[in-house]
């Protein structure tokens, strides 16, 4: 069986589901996963995932018992020259703790025998990949995701030297592989696209049975989601006499600002925050739903969606999406076809958008459809991760 390691920054983690859903179907096609975490998970993990890769994660020690443990190491000399070097040479610059992560999970890897690894965002795992590869030569690759390509944080090793010297690059949209090989063109040929995938068949179609039409959206309440800008739709579609529900989907810093934007509103008995839920209540609210609302945005410092998962589940679900023309997202949602693309930072468009569907279920129902279709041709997990795994074993 073909063998890889994948390392997380914190795994597993509520708000990375895709990441399990990619680990869970590599295994299935035959791949054996080792799952390294540099840190715990806040919470516990989904009652639905898997107990035993969620077992099967190795953790590495605290940091201050992980310096002890490495500077024992070399002490002993039982740590590679190129490691012992490189984390005397950094001494205590920023980012130090990276070198000794590495040298913590590349001896495991050597002795695994494992040459491949991964890692999935371009920050502190990525970073540790980065030395992984310099002090014991395992070929690395990850997957960036939308800040890290739009709104990118500087480190010592940063953004340039992760796509230097990873063995391939993976995003998730046309749209963000097109934006790194712009900035990065001497690499573009191991820059890939590989678009997050889904099983379609874990979620039930909308059924638009409910008596009031409901609005549903999910994600973290942070300002690129464009939630803020989704409760003055629902406040202009009430003005305007529309009768229906919004339930927002997640938890994050900006819930006290967007309930006081209900309150101002006078939306309370219309608009609901309902906080974090797991995936299969998820997937019952998406199957209750008449259409899903997603208005996001570029915020000030330039980072933005790039290819929302909720929406590809919104699809699954057989709903009409109402979104914008930001990013990867009209990659996803076809205007007339699965739902409708508006102008971001528009809420008088985004309710116009919504206007006719929650009158008009028969419309509801067709752009739905044609969504599902959409996401099980493009974003079936099957072929996604079929994609990866080829890059993933390459030689």
């Amino acid at each position: 069986m073909a063998e890889v390691a994948y390392l997380f920054e914190r795994f597993p983690s509520f708000g990375q589901t895709f990441c399990y859903r990619e680990v869970v179907e590599l295994e299935r096609q035959g791949v054996h996963v080792h799952v390294f975490s540099i840190r715990r998970p806040d919470d516990e993990p989904p009652q639905d995932w898997d107990a035993d890769i969620v077992r099967r994660v190795h953790y590495l020690p605290a940091e201050k018992e992980l310096v002890q443990e490495i500077d024992r190491a070399i002490r002993q000399q039982s740590v590679p020259a190129r490691a012992e070097h490189a984390i005397r040479d950094w001494d205590r610059r920023s980012d130090f703790l990276r070198l000794y992560q590495a040298a913590y999970i590349g001896m495991r890897l050597d002795r695994l025998g494992i040459s491949r690894l991964h890692a999935h965002f371009a920050g502190m795992a990525a970073r540790t990949s980065y030395w992984i590869h310099e002090c014991f030569g395992t070929a690395y690759s990850f997957t960036a995701h939308a800040n890290d390509i739009f709104a990118p944080r500087q480190f010592a090793i940063g953004l340039d030297k992760l796509v230097d010297s990873a063995a391939a690059v993976v995003s998730v949209s046309d749209f963000a592989v097109a934006a790194l090989k712009q900035s990065f063109a001497r690499a573009a040929g191991k820059i890939h696209r590989v678009y997050n995938g889904i099983d379609v068949s874990q979620f039930r179609r909308a059924t638009f049975a409910g008596a009031t039409p409901s609005l549903i959206s999910v994600g973290r309440l942070i300002e690129k989601k464009g939630f803020d800008d989704l409760i003055d739709a629902c406040a202009l579609l009430r003005n305007q006499g529309g009768q229906f529900r919004c339930e927002i989907i997640g938890e994050g810093p900006l819930e006290t600002q967007l309930r006081q934007r209900i309150d101002r509103h006078q939306l309370a008995s219309v608009v609901q925050l309902a906080g974090a839920l797991p995936q299969h209540e998820i997937v019952a609210r998406l199957a209750a739903a008449s259409v899903f609302v997603l208005p996001s945005k570029a915020e000030a410092d330039g980072g933005m969606d790039n290819l929302p998962t909720v929406i590809m589940e919104a699809m699954a679900a057989a709903l009409p999406v109402v979104s914008t023309r930001i990013a990867g997202i009209p990659e996803m949602v076809e205007t007339g076809v699965s739902g409708e693309l508006v102008p971001p930072n528009d809420p008088a468009a985004c309710a116009a958008a919504v206007r006719p569907l929650i009158h008009d279920r028969e419309m509801c129902r067709r752009l739905g459809s044609r969504g599902r279709e959409i996401a099980e041709a493009k974003f079936g997990i099957e072929r996604n991760v079929q994609q990866l795994r080829d890059l993933l074993l390459a030689r």
